[in-house]
């Protein structure tokens, strides 16, 4: 008896050592996020006379609305993003699964030379300059939202992915499946696909995170006669600007605290990060999942 109550307080001990343990680690991890929202509703005096702080100093929303200036602009930035991160996930999941799968089938002919071309693509590319004359000069993308769209549809790393979950669906199914009269598009609809889902919803993690984030595309070929470029390069523009002013107010002896730069780089991460951090925990545990399937399997 004594010894049964001598373990159950042992694990409670280390189970209390591990929520501490656990507890600070979600604190330094959150602490970043935290500091964030907070600085951007400081004040740049603040900012520049004490630093970062877990709670706003000198409570102000000037770089919000500074950001807000002309609301119908960043709306229709977030409306472009939108559709840009959605349109590109699902095109870019449907053919990252279909080439995954059709890759790690024994009965495909040519899929060790197929896989070799892609795995090549992630050691050597043609540059930037290559690309950016073929989009623009041979496919005639510029100022075009495709010019956005299409270079991330795909990527080597998340077929790889996809490639190495799909040997866990076995091949007999496949098989059964085709001994029952289904073709290839059938199984890969009504029986891959619905086995997929945690590799499916981290490879569209991954592929809305870079739709979402990505603003070099958008800066290379989307000039200012666009009227709504994706939200990042609003962002990107706007921090840009402020340090602009900022340089420029240095050298006509206005003090640097009346210029909101750095208050208003914390406004735009919080602007750009919150949809991400409110859709990341519906898809969490699929995505955990994939992890570790791709990397066991891999």
């Amino acid at each position: 008896m004594k010894q049964g109550i001598r373990t159950d307080l042992s694990t409670k001990i280390v189970q209390g050592i591990g929520y501490v343990f656990i507890s600070m680690f979600v604190f330094v991890c959150l602490l970043p996020f935290f500091l964030m929202v907070s600085s951007s509703f400081s004040s740049e005096k603040a900012i520049v006379e004490h630093g970062f702080s877990i709670f706003p100093r000198d409570f102000t929303t000037a770089s919000y609305r500074i950001l807000f200036t002309k609301p119908d602009q960043i709306v229709g930035s977030y409306i472009v993003t939108i559709l840009l991160t959605s349109t590109g996930t699902a095109i870019g999941l449907f053919l990252v699964a279909m080439t995954g799968y059709a890759l790690q089938r024994p009965d495909f002919p040519y899929r060790n030379g197929i896989a070799f071309y892609i795995y090549f693509t992630t050691l050597f590319s043609g540059g930037l300059v290559p690309f950016y004359i073929l989009i623009s000069k041979h496919l005639h993308l510029r100022d075009n939202y495709l010019a956005v769209l299409l270079p991330s549809l795909m990527s080597p790393w998340l077929i790889i992915l996809m490639k190495s979950f799909a040997k866990s669906i076995p091949h007999a199914i496949t098989e059964s499946a085709k001994i029952d009269g289904a073709g290839d598009f059938t199984i890969f609809l009504q029986l891959v696909l619905p086995l997929s889902k945690p590799a499916l919803a981290t490879i569209g993690l991954f592929i809305a995170l870079t739709y979402w984030n990505d603003w070099y595309n958008a800066m290379l070929f989307l000039s200012p006669n666009v009227k709504y470029r994706p939200l990042q390069l609003f962002l990107y523009n706007a921090v840009t600007a402020a340090e602009f002013i900022r340089n420029s107010a240095a050298g006509a002896n206005i003090p640097p605290q009346d210029i909101p730069a750095e208050t208003m780089k914390m406004a735009t991460a919080v602007i750009a990060t919150g949809p991400v951090v409110i859709f990341y925990p519906f898809v969490q545990k699929y995505f955990i999942r994939g992890i570790t399937i791709g990397a066991v399997k891999g």
